[in-house]
């Protein structure tokens, strides 16, 4: 039986700003629209962590029972270790994800009903990205996938029930946190890339190769900067989001220098706390303008 110390694990915590960051982001766009609402943006906020949560299991479990994980270089993964049982993982990911159900109705019954089918649509995707009987993950649709759902849908859902619009200050913002976020997938995807071919697991880094998927990880990370010269239009704070620049150069350190297998795991933390911070400056830029 898993101990709370490999639960924790599992769900794997590094990913959490993929879910803090859109948030952040897109209550910065309400409030520049003078729309900023904190309990919504606390409730988008549960959605959003449920979600990553949730789809982290979800992989465990898909992943696990397919056998993928059964080499594994990157963190801890509860079905592929027999650690825990695959029916507790799959129950796990289901109660994370019942939970972002809850909050995104309740969100949807105090903006728009619509919402609803885009939370729905959102468990699917989350669920099918490696379960089912052809994972959208394993054939190299697994960054866009992540650039839509924790890029546009997060951060334009976020702006969305707070201001009851969105506009292109929050378009933009949402390209830059999908770049980031399909970054920190592409890193995870670079490091797998032995495992993921000899399991058959054909993603997008599979498909690039090693040295093209080193640079579409420079070439995603270099978009928020672009982004926040372009929202210099809206604030000329949003250049405060420039000064995540060294963290980004840092994320990207163990990529262009050729670093292999665990190697590569700052990579992926570096590039998720550039996103937090990011996305927190551009934020506060934007709530204040």
């Amino acid at each position: 039986m898993a101990t709370a110390a490999e639960w924790i694990e599992g769900a794997r915590p590094r990913t959490l700003p993929n879910a803090i960051a859109p948030v952040l982001a897109g209550t910065g766009a309400a409030a520049s629209l003078s729309g900023g609402v904190w309990w919504k943006a606390l409730l988008a906020l549960v959605v959003s962590l449920a979600l990553i949560v949730g789809v982290n299991f979800a992989n465990d479990y898909s992943d696990g029972i397919r056998g993928t994980d059964d080499v594994r270089v990157g963190p801890l993964r509860l079905v592929g270790s027999k650690v825990a049982s695959p029916k507790a993982v799959k129950t796990a990911a289901m109660t994370a994800f019942g939970i972002a159900a809850v909050a995104g109705i309740v969100l949807a019954l105090t903006s728009a009903w619509w919402l609803i089918l885009v939370g729905a649509i959102c468990i699917a995707g989350a669920w099918y990205y490696t379960g089912g009987k052809n994972p959208y993950g394993y054939s190299g649709f697994g960054e866009i996938a992540v650039f839509v759902f924790f890029g546009l849908i997060a951060v334009l859902g976020t702006q969305y029930v707070q201001a009851d619009r969105i506009d292109w200050a929050g378009l933009v913002t949402a390209i830059a946190v999908g770049c980031f976020s399909s970054a920190v997938l592409v890193a995870n995807n670079l490091r797998d890339i032995p495992t993921d071919t000899e399991s058959g697991k054909h993603t997008l880094a599979v498909r690039l190769g090693d040295a093209r998927t080193r640079t579409l990880h420079l070439a995603l990370l270099i978009v928020p900067l672009v982004v926040s010269l372009a929202l210099v239009v809206r604030t000329p704070l949003a250049l405060l989001g420039l000064l995540a620049a060294p963290l980004i150069w840092r994320a990207n350190a163990p990529v262009r220098g050729g670093k292999h297998g665990l190697e590569l795991i700052p990579a992926l933390r570096d590039s998720g706390i550039a996103m937090l911070i990011w996305a927190a400056l551009t934020g506060l830029a934007l709530g204040l303008a």
